[in-house]
């Protein structure tokens, strides 16, 4: 077996091991970035359009604190129609994806900066 036909499981492995050790937190983070990526189509390509994911994400923090919403909704940058507050945990771990989106998005921006 060549070194390209074990990456798969090598990658596969690793991913396991990572999961073994995230905390129940950072786990349902993860999750919930990868259902905003393939079920939403949030991927890389849409968020470099958006700069206000920290905006999105101020407000799902401020939502998992009260259920007077009207005080969460203060930086909401897009239609309220898509503000959805749940429950405190869920509202959470939609702050922690959007903010790890936010991550992604600055850290290619500034990557292409470099390239420029």
């Amino acid at each position: 077996m060549g070194d390209n036909e074990r990456e798969p499981a090598i990658l596969e492995t690793l991913w396991w091991l990572i999961m073994a050790e995230m905390t129940d937190g950072a786990k349902r983070i993860a999750a919930e970035r990868l259902r905003q990526i393939e079920v939403e189509g949030y991927d890389a390509a849409h968020d470099d359009t958006d700069c206000e994911l920290g905006n999105a994400a101020i407000d799902y923090i401020l939502a998992s604190m009260t259920t007077n919403y009207d005080n969460a909704f203060k930086y909401w940058p897009w239609d309220a129609l898509l503000f959805k507050p749940k429950t405190p945990i869920r509202d959470l771990e939609r702050a922690g994806a959007l903010i790890a989106a936010e991550i992604d998005r600055q850290l290619r921006a500034k990557s292409e900066a470099r390239n420029d």
